[in-house]
């Protein structure tokens, strides 16, 4: 079971910090281009969810590497299951149903983390 939650860690690890590191470091202009919810929010949001979802990706995978209390591995996966459970929240009420495959399985697979590491 270890190795399973290392690997799914490492998955969302990746997934989150390419996400992060492209809110973070890319022009409002090219990310309204790819991700349309943009529009709806400010520079500084956008910037600010970035920031969090690299944060919570090294929170995945620094503790383990450590020797650290599975706790703050435990909180950086909850942390990224509420960031995707606004995710959804945001999809749903743009009617982007369509979309909400991606952000529901980071949720599981986070949530899959925060219930597996004890």
């Amino acid at each position: 079971m270890n190795t399973v939650l290392w690997i799914v860690q490492g998955i969302l690890a990746a997934a989150f910090l390419a996400a992060g590191g492209m809110k973070t470091t890319q022009a409002r202009e090219q990310l309204v281009g790819r991700m349309a919810w943009m529009e709806d929010r400010k520079t500084l949001e956008v910037r600010l969810i970035g920031a969090l979802e690299i944060l919570g990706a090294v929170g995945l995978v620094l503790p383990g590497l450590l020797g650290w209390p599975a706790v703050w591995t435990q909180l950086a996966a909850l942390g990224l299951a509420l960031t995707m459970v606004g995710a959804i929240v945001v999809h749903l009420r743009r009617g982007e149903g369509k979309l909400l495959a991606g952000p529901l399985a980071l949720f599981v697979l986070a949530v899959v983390v925060a219930l597996g590491r004890k």
